[in-house]
């Protein structure tokens, strides 16, 4: 009896891969004869360098690079199995994580050390990229990075602009005479879900800039910076990212990969799911199980949960979701081929409590799961009923 194993990972508290080791230890106490294929998944964010690395037996490198708030940062890079493929995870150089809470600050935040991470992978050979963009505490359109490869910011007097999303509005001249002739010779594969664009409503700094630390008013203030910096790269590029799809990723940094590199965006759950074989892999389970620390109305929207069942369902393989939380709106995943959705939660406690005891609860409660499914499973069939 072959069940897939394809979680995410349970933020602040179980990566991908430990919540895959959790939910198999489950499955062997419920099922102990059973087939449990492991397969770790993220969607783009925090986690997918780790989950690729391990799926095509990789390795990683450390590199000390600029933080979100200029510090120095311990940052990695990943190789894929094929030994050419090279996986940066924005998280690690310019993510929110880096940053402590009461410390958050678009209008400082740069992506520098996302653009030192790539140089220093095209330094070491590699021309073929994949970048997980999500988790990032920026606001700065990507010109950290841009300046990080050799681009030059300059402000009305000639002199070199800043970093951060509050300094985009000094920009008067984007040259890029000094940068980085390599990025031309070099595929970019941008994992991303977000489609929204750079500027207005929907665009980077209202939708995002909250979390990373912007004001009300903060928000329109960057929101107008990033109408300038548009404006810029229009002139110097001739590609208008106003309105673009996709450009508001990562605090606008989707848009400089769409104007100055030679890339392509694809959803991140996609990507995760052809480099892990996870289809491929799904083929005569009966069962996958897959889930994430919260799962809500915008699991549907291209997250985890959602690429898994898809996967799975294509091939009449039902899908069962275990989280640390469930909120509302999860009867938009049931389309999807899920089955049910359940929080590995059995008791009340605080969220402290809960995270701490994440890989116990999520054994215990795929154990219970598993058990179910099964005993309905063999119920119906001996009662003429295919499940």
């Amino acid at each position: 009896m072959k069940i897939v194993i394809a979680p995410d990972s349970f933020k602040g508290s179980l990566s991908a891969v430990e919540a895959a080791e959790a939910i198999e230890r489950g499955v062997k106490k419920a099922l102990p004869e059973s087939d449990a294929t492991m397969v770790p998944i993220a969607d783009g964010g925090e986690g997918t360098l780790e989950t690729l690395v391990v799926a095509t037996g990789g390795f990683t490198r450390s590199v000390t690079v600029m933080g979100p708030l200029g510090d120095d940062v311990e940052a990695i890079y990943g190789i894929l199995g094929d030994g050419e493929t090279c996986v940066i995870e924005m998280a690690s150089a310019s993510g929110i994580g880096l940053v402590p809470k009461g410390e958050l600050n678009p209008f400082l935040a740069t992506t520098y050390g996302t653009g030192e991470l790539i140089a220093e992978a095209l330094d070491d050979g590699y021309r073929k990229f994949i970048l997980a963009i999500g988790g990032s505490a920026t606001n700065d359109g990507g010109a950290g990075m841009l300046q990080a490869l050799g681009a030059r910011l300059l402000n009305e007097l000639g002199g070199s602009v800043g970093f951060g999303g509050g300094n985009l509005k000094h920009v008067r001249k984007i040259d890029l005479e000094g940068f980085d002739e390599r990025v031309a010779d070099s595929t970019f594969l941008i994992a991303s879900d977000v489609e929204n664009p750079l500027i207005g409503p929907s665009g980077a700094s209202f939708v995002f800039g909250p979390q990373k630390g912007a004001s009300a008013e903060g928000v329109e203030v960057l929101d107008q910076h990033l109408e300038h910096w548009a404006d810029e790269v229009e002139r110097t590029t001739g590609v208008r990212l106003h309105d673009k799809p996709g450009a508001g990723a990562a605090g606008g940094i989707g848009g400089a990969f769409q104007a100055f590199f030679p890339s392509r965006m694809e959803r991140g759950i996609d990507v995760v799911i052809a480099y892990t074989d996870l289809e491929e892999k799904l083929v005569g389970a009966e069962l996958a199980i897959t889930g994430e620390g919260q799962v809500d109305s915008q699991t549907a929207s291209g997250k985890t949960p959602m690429g898994v069942a898809q996967a799975a369902n294509d091939l009449g393989i039902p899908t069962v979701v275990i989280a640390g939380s469930v909120g509302d709106g999860i009867e938009a995943l049931y389309p999807y081929g899920v089955i049910g959705v359940h929080s590995m939660v059995n008791r009340p406690m605080t969220l402290d409590a809960a995270m701490k005891e994440a890989s116990r609860l999520l054994e215990s409660s795929t154990e219970q799961v598993v058990r179910s499914f099964f005993h309905s499973h063999v119920q119906n069939k001996q009662g003429g009923l295919v499940l």
